[in-house]
């Protein structure tokens, strides 16, 4: 089995293991007793901070351990805006950040605050203008990732940072898909990140707050970890989160040279084999194991079982493999194709061996599952007046209606149009990507007595 899905969490570092067997026997104890075996886990505990800190680039007493990366998001963006309240309310957030970021942003809005939603292109990365542009006299506090989770794009960092110190502004920064490849650029106030991304343990997130930077912990709080995470440390996971850390940095020039010219071996073949693909982020500014590409007229949740069954564990950002039915945040913000995708992110060791047998398999699998899809009887369609036709594809989800526009595009003159009536929430980023795709032109969206029209102008 070939685990292609690193991004949501890196096989356990060998590092890792051995650290967290030794200090089994040695870090049990309370590391707020003086007694003998609290000092033992103490110092344990202390040395881990201090190695992790040396990684980061920062004081070791600006260091935290929490329970996860998405506590130590939640906790970063509530204690900066409680501590800067009196600056004002207003909190900057890119349209792509982790969901624990979008979610703070949505605590914080439900409790009154302001928050400005950056843009990104169509590769997934943020202009550092628009946050300049964003903020304001009031803005207590700036988030941006440094790397996105899905399709690998490597935000700019250091220029939004310019921008925010000049303003007087802290930035947040989630670093859980970058920090194990090197250290974040730029004078950032706040960073969050979380163990199991590199290849530490799960249950160990990583908080670092800069001197200086005004901060109030929300909610009950104790003694332990400045008061900024509650509760008993893990500290044999802290100790092996620290050890693998140190590890994977030690081990990152070599191998994202190796994993890099991997995935971009994905990226260039891909295209070549599967038709109708769109590889998505940017080709160059970009994580080294992380590749995403999505694939007309695939049902997602179809494709990854097949993949699973060949052998390749990967992920998907497609809405038809949530329960939500809609298409990942970050590919409706990128605006780009999102039924059939697939990311492919490499942990180190990966073999050459598997990539190709990946993209050996690939093409039939893709093929495969489109074939299945095919199957089912198009919908009706019916001439509502001269050089248009309607597809009536209510009630069914990507990547049918889909589908169903490509079957009859070629019933219509150039010049003739194709309305498209839909339900899923998918079809309003799949419907326009599919034109780009395709060299079709896509005039715009209008309610319908049910669901939405999707109307299609045939250019070629």
């Amino acid at each position: 089995m070939a685990y292609f899905d690193a991004a949501s969490a890196a096989p356990l570092h060998p590092v890792a293991r051995q650290a967290l067997l030794a200090s089994l026997d040695e870090g049990w104890a309370d590391p707020a007793r003086l007694y003998r075996e609290g000092r033992r886990a103490r110092m344990l505990l202390d040395a881990a901070r201090e190695a992790v800190a040396e990684t980061v680039g920062c004081r070791a007493d600006e260091v935290v351990f929490t329970s996860s990366g998405t506590r130590a998001v939640h906790t970063g963006v509530s204690g900066v805006l409680a501590g800067r309240r009196r600056v004002g309310r207003h909190l900057i957030v890119s349209s792509v950040e982790h969901s624990s970021v979008l979610h703070s942003a949505e605590a914080h809005e439900a409790g009154g605050g302001t928050v400005t939603r950056v843009p990104v292109d169509r590769s997934g990365a943020v202009d550092p203008a628009s946050y300049a542009a964003a903020l304001r006299p009031d803005t207590a506090l700036a988030c941006l990732q440094s790397a996105n989770h899905e399709v690998g794009t490597v935000q700019p960092v250091a220029e939004v940072t310019e921008a925010c110190r000049a303003a007087g502004v802290p930035l947040l920064v989630d670093a859980a898909q970058s920090l194990g490849w090197g250290p974040v650029g730029g004078d950032w106030s706040v960073l969050a990140a979380s163990a199991h991304k590199w290849g530490g343990p799960s249950g160990v997130g990583l908080l670092v707050v800069r001197k200086g930077v005004r901060f109030a912990v929300q909610g009950p709080v104790d003694e332990r970890e400045a008061g900024r995470a509650a509760g008993f440390e893990n500290i044999p996971a802290i100790v092996a989160a620290a050890a693998s850390l140190r590890a994977v940095r030690a081990e990152a020039d070599r191998e994202a040279e190796r994993l890099r010219e991997l995935t971009d071996r994905i990226r260039a073949r891909v295209p070549r084999l599967v038709p109708d693909v769109e590889v998505v982020g940017d080709p160059v500014r970009r994580l080294p194991g992380v590749v995403t590409f999505s694939c007309l007229y695939v049902d997602g949740e179809a494709l990854l079982h097949e993949l699973d069954r060949a052998g390749f564990s990967v992920s998907s950002g497609s809405s038809c493999t949530s329960s939500t039915l809609t298409p990942s945040h970050v590919l409706k913000a990128m605006g780009v194709l999102s039924e059939g995708n697939v990311r492919v992110s490499l942990p180190p060791g990966t073999a050459e061996g598997d990539v190709e047998r990946f993209l050996e398999v690939l093409p039939g699998t893709v093929a495969g599952v489109r074939e299945k899809l095919g199957a089912p009887t198009p919908a009706a369609v019916a001439v509502v007046q001269r050089d248009e036709l309607v597809v009536d594809a209510l009630g069914k989800r990507c990547p049918i209606p889909v589908i169903e526009l490509a079957k009859v595009i070629g019933d219509v003159p150039v010049g003739g149009t194709v309305r498209v009536l839909s339900d899923d929430e998918a079809a309003r980023l799949d419907i326009p990507a599919w034109c780009e795709m395709r060299g079709q032109e896509y005039v715009g969206e209008e309610k319908a007595e049910k669901g939405t029209a999707y109307l299609v102008r045939r250019s070629s």
